[in-house]
């Protein structure tokens, strides 16, 4: 009976261990470094686990090799990912915006669909609290190590994920073991994170939420655009659309400038005119409350201050060229961009092991015969939004399939 071994208990680890193990000869290991699978996976999507996106397609998709993700998806896509999971019992809920999502709002019932899967077949056995320490060649097959014990096996799949999410089990561990086997890999980036930035004005908005259009420019050029739901924090900004643009600001080493437009249905000449309708309708109101109505007030207070707009005057005795400029702060208030969180925060790993060293029809090592990797560990990393899970899935099927 074929031994098949699998380092790293996520999601692309449990979905490559059943997809090998419904092939009934296959005897299937999974090892997990940690006390339990799937630790990483209770985390994803605040909890309540995106567990794939309506929209995947490889333009969401960032590698130093760009296609090498299409016959994955392609041969196990969204549809098809849905359709396994609800044949297993998990139900689940469509957003307008294609992410998907457990009925339950709950991540561990993601979890228990794929645990329960596992105990169900006789083939698998997986041993937790047990990090594999080397991958060694033994003549056609190979010999799997770790700190208590050797086992044997004819294939290996590595699924040991990337450094993100540290505090959760993201850990080098599979580079290391793909790289003693003969394989590298690209630079290591934080990504899906927050940014950091001067902290004077995030630190006023602390906790708050405001809808924007997202702009991440170097001195000649724009790196990134994006919109959605902003979060301010004390070091900077969090939230979706600062996560779609944190794989830019964290690869990029030029000066960044996050440009925040609040009020990205309307023109500045339409903002211009309702500052100066506002002025009209209540001349004796305090400036302060100029933008009172139109952005979370905490945000319209931060943004006069921004430009520098005498609080003590009444909209009376605001000027045009003032209202002028609270119309361009309201749709360009910039923050100089210092950097990105580090790989404790983030959600993905940009960059891992090369893929060009990979056949990506079928998973295996174009330098190792009978060696699998899959998932995050690499240099495949997705957009926000269920497309970094969809490719757990898809590879892990696809490397499951042993071809």
């Amino acid at each position: 009976m074929p031994e098949i071994a699998i380092i790293g208990g996520g999601a692309g680890g449990m979905m490559a261990a059943l997809t090998a193990a419904e092939t009934a000869e296959n005897r299937v290991t999974l090892f997990e470094r940690q006390a339990r699978v799937g630790r990483k996976l209770l985390s994803t999507g605040n909890g309540r686990c995106n567990l794939t996106n309506e929209h995947c397609a490889s333009e969401r998709y960032h590698s130093e090799t760009p296609d090498f993700c299409v016959p994955a998806l392609e041969a196990f896509d969204a549809q098809m990912t849905l359709e396994w999971f609800h044949a297993r019992g998990l139900v689940t809920v469509t957003e307008e915006s294609g992410r998907v999502y457990p009925l339950s709002n709950a991540a561990n019932s993601v979890l228990d669909v794929l645990r329960l899967s596992m105990e169900q077949k006789a083939n698998i056995a997986v041993i937790t609290a047990s990090p594999v320490t080397a991958i060694q060649r033994k003549g056609h097959g190979f010999l799997v190590k770790t700190e208590a014990d050797s086992f044997p096996a004819d294939k290996v799949i590595v699924a040991c994920g990337g450094m993100a999410g540290s505090r959760l089990g993201g850990v080098k561990d599979g580079y290391a073991l793909l790289q003693s086997l003969g394989h590298s890999r690209t630079a290591l980036h934080p990504a899906l994170v927050q940014l950091t930035t001067e902290t004077e004005y995030p630190k006023r908005l602390k906790g708050v939420r405001a809808d924007a259009r997202l702009t991440l420019s170097a001195p000649r050029r724009t790196l990134a655009r994006t919109e959605g739901e902003v979060q301010f924090t004390e070091k900077g900004v969090s939230g979706p659309a600062v996560f779609d643009l944190s794989r830019a600001a964290s690869v990029s080493d030029e000066k960044l400038t996050l440009t925040l437009d609040f009020l990205r249905d309307y023109s500045a000449k339409d903002v211009f005119s309702m500052l100066c309708a506002r002025r009209e309708r209540l001349p004796d109101l305090s400036a302060e409350e100029l933008l009172t109505g139109m952005l979370h007030n905490r945000l319209g207070k931060t943004v006069l201050h921004y430009v520098n707009l005498d609080a003590k005057k009444t909209l009376s005795q605001v000027t045009d060229p003032e209202l002028k400029n609270a119309a361009r702060a309201c749709k360009g208030f910039q923050l100089p961009v210092r950097g990105t969180e580090g790989f404790d925060s983030a959600q993905v790993t940009a960059g891992g092991i090369r893929c060009a060293e990979f056949d990506p029809a079928t998973m295996e090592s174009r330098l190792v015969p009978g060696l699998y990797a899959c998932g995050e560990v690499l240099d495949v990393d997705g957009d926000c939004g269920g497309f970094n899970l969809q490719w757990a899935w898809s590879s892990g099927h696809l490397a499951g399939r042993l071809l």
